[in-house]
Formats: structure tokens, C-alpha cells, sequence
């Protein structure tokens, strides 16, 4: 759990990675195929792109720093500039299940875009913020990161460090399909 009391005295701290704004916005679902399908009927937001983030696609999972084993499943589409992803927790230790145990569902995370993630963790830590999930290696050539902070209590939201992998798996599915 991030240190609150350390946090408000080095909020003076910048953290240059939210300079580039919010580029996603997750939400945790119920079930994520009637979610998608309500998306796209109602909101006209596709194509949806299908993945279990999981062992094997997700090779590095942690918790906490700790080596960890969790899955959930992720559909990702956009709205303009925004990528919106909706998460269906599947099982283990995860930022999602805390989530609906305390909340319910819906917005769980925003998330930003960083280029350098050692680098943004490093600001995130020297912050006072701590790690709370983290995963890594899923795209094609090993690359993909992502890192939840622990900022709900301080900022009202969890933000979500994510560094793309230059080039993705292909989906599980698509929807609509093409």
C-alpha cells in the first residue's frame, strides 16, 4: 500500500509521464462479450480486439513485486483518440477483483502512455507512489509493459503506466467481426 502520509509531502514531486495525458480508459465488467456487443450497439465503438492476459501471452506477472499468477480477459477498442478497455477478471490476486470487492464494477484505471518505463516507475517510486500489478513481455518481439499505481485513495482513480509493444499478438477475436 502507497505510504499516504510520505506521498502528501513529496506532492511536489512532478511525474513528467502525465504530460501526455489519458490515452485509456478501463473498465472492469461483468461479462465482457454483452459489454462489447452493448458498446458497439449503442455507441457504434469498434472493431473490439479479444485477449487473455494470462501465462503464456503475459510471460512477467507480479503482484505487489512479487511473482504472481492471474488472467483476465480484455477487449480493446477505440473512441477517437481514446482507447477505451473493458476488463472481465478471470482468476488470482488482481487490481480488478480488489476493485469489485470495494466498488462493483465500471471505471477501474486511466491509463498513460510512457516511452520509458523504468523511468516512470523510478518517478512513480521516488513519488511515494507504490506498484501494485505490474506485466510484461506480451507483445511479438518480448516488449509491452504495463504498472498500476496505487493512487485511488489520493486521486480517486488507479492510474495504469503503459508502454505498447511495438507490435501486438494477433486477437483471439474480433467483434464485430471483419
Amino acid at each position: 500500500m502507497t505510504d499516504t502520509k510520505n506521498l502528501e509531502q513529496n506532492l511536489h514531486t512532478a511525474l513528467p509521464f502525465l504530460s501526455g495525458g489519458i490515452a485509456q480508459i478501463a473498465y472492469v465488467v461483468e461479462d465482457l462479450e454483452r459489454t462489447v456487443q452493448s458498446y458497439y450497439e449503442l455507441f457504434g465503438i469498434g472493431p473490439w480486439h479479444f485477449y487473455t492476459y494470462g501465462y503464456p501471452l503475459v510471460p512477467v506477472m507480479k503482484r505487489y513485486g512479487k511473482p504472481a499468477d492471474y488472467a483476465m480477459r480484455v477487449a480493446l477498442g477505440n473512441c477517437s483518440s481514446m482507447r477505451i478497455e473493458l476488463i472481465q477478471n478471470m482468476y488470482g490476486d488482481t487490481v480488478y477483483r480488489e476493485f469489485i470487492e470495494k466498488h462493483g464494477y465500471g471505471i477501474q484505471h486511466l491509463g498513460v502512455l510512457v516511452t520509458d518505463m523504468e523511468q516512470a516507475l523510478s518517478q512513480a517510486r521516488q513519488a511515494g507512489l507504490t506498484v501494485t500489478m505490474e506485466g510484461a513481455g506480451f507483445g511479438l518481439d518480448g516488449d509491452g509493459y504495463y504498472a498500476y499505481l496505487d493512487t485511488e485513495e489520493l486521486l480517486g482513480t488507479t492510474f495504469e503506466l503503459i508502454q505498447r509493444p511495438a507490435r501486438r499478438h494477433p486477437p483471439e477475436k474480433i467483434y464485430p467481426s471483419e
